[in-house]
């Protein structure tokens, strides 16, 4: 499997987080509508997806361009702050104040020169401290835009007030009239992201491209039919994720929600997060549109592999099946990329 980074930029909001899973279901949905996208139909792509996938994709990550160097802003490891940040000396006035100054430190900012090596030395970023990262490489004009604008952040949540309207007579109906409001997000003007992409090696980046443009124009996520979740795909460029780590790991940063398999794991550190998943599609409006929810193990999580030979493919974790009353043969992607880093636990600590 070769490992890519696949650049985008999004141009509008969207109602759906970009995570790694539900990726994978657009791109199963793009090869179901073109079984000639990948050279082979999705049955024959997923006929041996429990022992080899075809593609594993990560969540998205803003990513920074400066001076010819790339940097990606990655989710702070879901490890406990002692373990990432210095201990801070003084009276407890002081000790409090610097633990809400760190606890807000939750970006992790990573680039083939800056490598995931010790944890409490790699480059970690507030909000605002990314954002000003991210506006040097704007104009002074768009600089000057997005002051006026208020923008304090790199992802701004809205909340989008909708209503059921009746499209034969363009009015909601007697007494029909239902005001709702659904969140959405959007991302700062100018923002580029980066996806993690693994590909079994007879998978052509041209037809990666091709399959995440046409999502793109059509749009990712929820209501996409009211012109949220489009995105413009700007390059793709393969990259290896173990040389972003030392060369003696002995844990795993995962870069998507994920599902790791029982008993692999001796340490464990991560957030869970529960995937109520819903068909597309025409799957979106059959007797039963939902999927059985799903525990995952959020981006960022940290897993200290009991068996050094996971370190030989670039992905861990399973995929998972039965999970829908409308389409029995539905999976989903509980696999994520990983990159391999060395985990030592403070003194005070062992």
């Amino acid at each position: 499997m070769k490992t890519y980074e696949l650049t985008i930029t999004p141009i509008s909001g969207f109602g759906t987080t970009l995570k790694g899973d539900t990726i994978f279901g657009h791109v199963c949905w793009q090869i179901l509508y073109d079984p000639g996208l990948f050279g082979k139909s999705l049955n024959d792509l997923l006929s041996d997806y429990f022992e080899n996938p075809f593609m594993v994709i990560s969540s998205a990550f803003p990513k920074l361009e400066s001076d010819g160097s790339t940097r990606w802003a990655l989710k702070r490891p879901d490890l406990p702050l002692q373990w990432l940040f210095k201990s801070t000396e003084g009276d407890r006035k002081k000790i409090i104040e610097n633990r809400k100054v760190i606890k807000s430190k939750k970006w992790l900012l990573l680039s083939e020169q800056q490598k995931l090596n010790d944890l409490r030395t790699v480059d970690y970023k507030t909000d605002l401290e990314l954002l000003d990262l991210m506006n040097q490489s704007l104009s002074a004009p768009e600089r000057k835009q997005n002051l006026r604008r208020g923008i304090k952040r790199v992802l701004i949540s809205f909340s989008q007030p909708h209503n059921t309207i009746n499209r034969f007579s363009g009015t909601t109906g007697d007494g029909r009239f239902a005001p709702f409001t659904g969140n959405s997000f959007v991302f700062r003007p100018g923002t580029k992201l980066a996806l993690f992409i693994g590909c079994l090696d007879d998978i052509k980046t041209e037809s990666v491209q091709e399959c995440f443009r046409r999502i793109g124009e059509v749009g990712f996520g929820k209501d996409a039919s009211t012109g949220l979740g489009k995105f413009q795909v700007e390059a793709m460029k393969e990259v290896n994720l173990s040389s972003l780590g030392p060369d003696n790991p002995n844990a795993c940063y995962t870069l998507s929600p994920c599902v790791p398999t029982k008993g692999n794991f001796r340490e464990s550190f991560y957030t869970p997060f529960v995937r109520f998943g819903r068909h597309g599609d025409s799957l979106a409006v059959s007797p039963h549109p939902f999927k059985n929810p799903i525990l995952f193990a959020d981006e960022g999580a940290v897993f200290v592999p009991e068996n050094p030979e996971v370190f030989n493919r670039p992905f861990f974790g399973k995929a998972l099946s039965g999970l829908s009353k409308s389409e029995p043969r539905t999976v989903a992607q509980g696999y994520s990329l990983y990159i391999p880093f060395h985990l030592e636990a403070p003194k005070n600590e062992k």
